[in-house]
This record gives C-alpha cells, sequence and structure tokens, in this order.
C-alpha cells in the first residue's frame, strides 16, 4: 500500500471518528433535558461542540488536498496513457496498411512460391508467421491499454466525487459553526452582564472539588499505611520495609501491577460509550481563562442510567460518600489505584475482588444539566497519572 493510500485511509478513518464525536456531543450535551438555564455549561458545551466541528474541518481540508494531488498525478498518468495508446493505434493502422497493399500486389502463397529455394521458403513462411503473430499481439496491447485508460478516467471521476462531496461537507460544518458562534456570543453577553456572580460560582466548584481531592488522597494515604503496617507484621525475625506513602507490594500484587503497567494505552474505557468533556491536569476555565482549573482526572459524559466499570483486575480499596450522598470508589491493582467518582447506587463493597468490565456503580445524572458524569483518576500509589495515557484512543 502507498503512503498516500495509508494516510487517506487515516484520514478516512478520523473523519467517521470526528463524524460520531459531533453526534455524541449533540446527543450527550444538547438533548439531554435540563431543569435550568445554566450559561456557564451551556458555553462550555458550545465550545467543545465548536472544537470538534472545527477538527473535522480541519480533516476534510487535509484529506481534499491529497485527492487533489491524486486527481493532478491520475491526470498525468492518463495524459502519458492516452499517448502511448495514440501511437500503438497509429503504429498498427500503418501496419496494416502494409499488410493490404501487400496482399494486394501478391498473395502468400506466390510471396513463398517465388523463393529461389527451400531455405528461403522457410524464411519468408517463418517471418509471415511472426509478423501475423506481431500484429495478434499489437492488438490485444492495444486492447489493454484502452482498458487501462477507461480504468483511470473511471478513478478520476470518482475521486472528483469524492472531493465535491467532502467540499459540500466542509461547507456544512462552516455553516454550523457561525450558528454556534452567533449563539456563542449571546451566551458570553449573558455572563458579562453577571460575570462576578459566576466568577463566585466556578471558585466554589473549584474549592468543592478541592476538598473531594483532598478527601480521596487522606484516604490512599492512608490505606497504604495500614496495608504496610499488616505486611510489616508478617515480616518475624527479618527487617522491616519502610517506605512512605508507597504500597509494599506480595509477589501476586506485583504481578498485577506488572500485567496493570503492561496493559497502558490499551486499558478499556471506565464508561461503555460517552465523550471526555475535562482533561487531566492545569488547564485555563474555558469561560474565564484568569481562573485555572486543577483537574485530578478525566470528566466524562454518558447516557443516563449508565454504569461505571472497572478497568481492569483488582480489589475495592475504599468506599467514600462525599457531600450529597455521591459515592467514589477505589480500586486497587497492586500499586496502582483507579478511582471512580460520582457514582449513586452502588454493586460492590470494600474488599471485594473485581474484574476487567465489571459494572461497580450506576453513574449519578445532575438533574439541573441533565448530564451524567463521571470523575475517572488514576494513581499510582499516590501520585496522579493522566488516565488518557492508558486507556484505549476513541
Amino acid at each position: 500500500m502507498s503512503t498516500f493510500s495509508q494516510t487517506k485511509k487515516e484520514l478516512e478513518q478520523q473523519r467517521k471518528k470526528l463524524k460520531k464525536e459531533i453526534a455524541q456531543v449533540n446527543s450527550l450535551l444538547f438533548k439531554e433535558q435540563k431543569k435550568e438555564k445554566n450559561v456557564l455549561e451551556d458555553l462550555k458545551d458550545l465550545n467543545q461542540k465548536i472544537d470538534v466541528r472545527l477538527r473535522l474541518i480541519r480533516t476534510i481540508n487535509s484529506e481534499a488536498r491529497l485527492l487533489s494531488r491524486e486527481i493532478s498525478k491520475n491526470k498525468k498518468e492518463i495524459t502519458k496513457l492516452e499517448k502511448e495508446l495514440l501511437a500503438l493505434k497509429t503504429d498498427y493502422a500503418s501496419m496494416i496498411l502494409k499488410s493490404y497493399k501487400s496482399k494486394s500486389q501478391q498473395s502468400r502463397m506466390m510471396f513463398l512460391l517465388s523463393s529461389q529455394n527451400f531455405h528461403q521458403a522457410y524464411k519468408r513462411l517463418e517471418y509471415m508467421k511472426q509478423y501475423t503473430s506481431f500484429r495478434k499481439k499489437q492488438g490485444e496491447e492495444i486492447g489493454v491499454q484502452t482498458d487501462l485508460v477507461k480504468k483511470m478516467n473511471d478513478s478520476l471521476l470518482y475521486q472528483k466525487q469524492v472531493k465535491d462531496t467532502l467540499i459540500l461537507s466542509e461547507k456544512d460544518q462552516k455553516e454550523k459553526i457561525e450558528i454556534d458562534k452567533n449563539n456563542k456570543v449571546k451566551l458570553i453577553s449573558t455572563i458579562k452582564k453577571k460575570e462576578r456572580k459566576y466568577k463566585r460560582e466556578i471558585q466554589n466548584k473549584i474549592n468543592a472539588e478541592k476538598r473531594v481531592a483532598e478527601k480521596i488522597d487522606k484516604i490512599i494515604r492512608d490505606e497504604i499505611a495500614k496495608a504496610n503496617k499488616i505486611a510489616n507484621a508478617k515480616l518475624i525475625n527479618k527487617p522491616k520495609i519502610t517506605k512512605k506513602n508507597e504500597f509494599v507490594l506480595s509477589p501476586e500484587a506485583k504481578a498485577l501491577a506488572a500485567k496493570f503497567e503492561l496493559n497502558k494505552g490499551k486499558l478499556p474505557w471506565p464508561i461503555e460509550e460517552g465523550l471526555i468533556t475535562r482533561r487531566f491536569g492545569k488547564q485555563s476555565h474555558p469561560t474565564f481563562p484568569g481562573i485555572t482549573i486543577n483537574s485530578t482526572g478525566l470528566h466524562m459524559v454518558t447516557q443516563r442510567g449508565r454504569s461505571a466499570q472497572a478497568i481492569f483486575n483488582g480489589k475495592i480499596l475504599n468506599v467514600l460518600v462525599t457531600s450529597g450522598g455521591r459515592r467514589n470508589v477505589l480500586i486497587q491493582h497492586g500499586n496502582y489505584i483507579t478511582s471512580y467518582n460520582n457514582l449513586e447506587k452502588l454493586y460492590v463493597q470494600k474488599g471485594d475482588n473485581v474484574t476487567t468490565g465489571q459494572k461497580i456503580g450506576q453513574i449519578f445524572t445532575d438533574k439541573v444539566s441533565g448530564k451524567t458524569t463521571l470523575i475517572f483518576v488514576l494513581y499510582k500509589n499516590t501520585t496522579k497519572l493522566n488516565p488518557a495515557s492508558w486507556i484505549l484512543k476513541r
């Protein structure tokens, strides 16, 4: 397969993936019934939709440029083939004419009988056979070349149709972006009228998230200390292992952690289907760039009524109940821990062993925004890692 074909295939796959993502954004962020108007959430959702559409347009443009290059290359190839075909036809016509003239002047038999000796007659016979064979071969070559030119023309026509479709798709996305941008301007105007109030709300939410994160961090430290105390108690007449904020692992736990590491980038998502609405790490607030969000993990939105699923075999380390009755489940995989926050119903309890893909609890659906959001965090001992680097790319 050529480099062009590989790139083209990748772009086609990317375009399909982005179209699916737009469908998910519309379904998960805009079709859910909302009890109240929340301009900050609406603006955030609109920004995400615009961002996906812009990425789709960039992909379409790249695909269209590649097709333009392929069309240009094919046109040159067709011109070359047509010249070769014309030369073949001219040569063949000349040969047929000479053959016709030869037949009109003397028959083949006379040509052979006029030979001076047997050897010359044999040579003339061989010449006539070769001449006939050459004419046949040249006729076949013309047929092959004609078929090749036709196929190239058909391919060129198809590529032009694909390119036209891509251009129409790009135009459609641009029109939709313009509508979204107009709605964005209106939302920003509304927000600016009560900017101080909204900033206060955001800061309160950030502080609440920070408090939950601190509680989870403390639970993990306490669990590590407790587990290490039990491990050290088993070491009779042996030097005690002291590792601050790191699990002392048994051979089985080490093996489990090693398997977890081997699956980096291939681990399943903690939700069956959905999309990421907030990435990991420090980032500017989408509405107020002056406010910084420190995201402990990934915020994933899914369909109402869906459950969180364990991404790997492990053991329920602890369950935290936050204010508002929301639950956070911690699963230990050796010295790795996965955290599933914002659950309303649990199907597991502390100490349970779980397997990859097992449902651990139903995700809470916010009655105001209508969103079903899972907050997924990954730790190695007490250090937070970027979960996006560990789960499958979608």
